[in-house]
């Protein structure tokens, strides 16, 4: 039994990789010597094969079993030898399969996905924009970069990395060079508005100095606070305060208006705002505000231009971006024409 002890105990210090090479090679080889020697007994490679495993894994079916005195030995030495390493591999292999799982729940991991989202700052509305960003694309690759205890959500395709994104190795781990789109949310633990910004703008300078040509969204609290990011290339800009506050005075002026805000802001709620690729018969925003209005949906802007209805009969330059509402029915039309 001492030997056994200190023969567990110097696999359990040998290497992953001199491990699983050894084991693979212990089956491999116990597999061949049982039907070199027994071939009335096992007649198949794959029957020896299934008797090795069987045995190593202590299952011991008993549908095989060697009769001869050299099978017999090899089936001592994988008593004395395969069931512990056997053993030892599973051990190892469950060890880290919860180190895996361990590091993705405290966010320490190393982002290998390429056009994958990143959310930085994680708040009750970063909840609601990857649950929506979900319903749009189940497949949609999310990383999430805060300094939480532990993941505040974890899917197939949503990772956690803790870490300060206004630091360059944080931003790294994250591949943000290859993201598709970075969102970076107010910090909503800090009161101070000037702050908040503030920390926000030190976020976006770190995006933008390591991955300039990423698409960019960022929410600032007070409008006036914009004129400090004149320096920093931000793509998109989303005005919290303000927004919320001018949807709410909207309301109270013009019922029902909150209505049609909260179509165009969700995708399970009526009607949406969609992106159409362009068809090489349109010549004129006229010609894709026709054909694009036969098949239910309404073209209303080029980019973040709304003034479509008054540019008719002007040429679709070769780079316009086109959107239009309907639903999803129809988008899926459209993009399949």
């Amino acid at each position: 039994m001492f030997f056994l002890r200190k023969l567990i105990a110097r696999m359990v210090s040998i290497s992953n990789q001199v491990l699983f090479l050894s084991s693979t090679l212990l089956v491999s080889i116990a597999s061949i010597l049982i039907v070199q020697i027994e071939p009335q007994t096992f007649p198949t490679y794959f029957d020896g094969f299934w008797w090795v495993m069987t045995t190593v894994t202590t299952v011991g079916y008993g549908d095989y079993s060697p009769g001869t005195a050299g099978g017999r030995i090899v089936a001592i030495i994988l008593y004395m030898v395969g069931i512990g390493l056997i053993g030892i591999v599973i051990g190892k292999v469950v060890e880290g399969l919860a180190k895996f799982r361990q590091k993705r729940v405290e966010g320490d991991i190393v982002v290998k996905e390429m056009n994958h989202y990143i959310i930085i700052g994680w708040s009750q509305k970063a909840k609601f924009a990857v649950r929506e960003m979900l319903q749009t694309n189940k497949k949609t690759e999310i990383v999430i970069i805060d300094d939480l205890k532990e993941a505040p959500m974890l899917k197939d395709n949503v990772h956690y990395l803790k870490g300060n994104a206004s630091h360059q190795e944080t931003l790294v781990k994250a591949n943000v060079s290859q993201a598709k789109a970075v969102l970076i949310f107010a910090d909503d633990k800090i009161e101070d508005h000037q702050l908040v910004d503030g920390k926000t703008m030190l976020v976006a300078s770190t995006v933008e100095a390591l991955a300039p040509n990423v698409h960019t969204v960022v929410e600032v609290m007070e409008e006036k606070h914009l004129k400090n990011f004149e320096h920093i290339k931000v793509d998109e800009f989303i005005i919290s305060n303000e927004t919320i506050s001018s949807l709410v005075v909207r309301s109270a002026f013009m019922k029902g208006v909150s209505n049609i805000y909260g179509q165009l802001l969700r995708r399970s709620f009526g009607d949406d705002l969609y992106h159409v690729p362009l068809h090489q018969s349109w010549s004129t925003y006229r010609d894709a505000f026709d054909h694009l209005l036969k098949h239910g949906a309404t073209l209303i802007a080029d980019r973040d231009r709304l003034d479509i209805n008054r540019r008719l009969d002007e040429s679709l330059p070769e780079d316009a971006e086109l959107f239009v509402i309907c639903d999803e029915e129809t988008y899926n039309k459209l993009r399949r024409a």
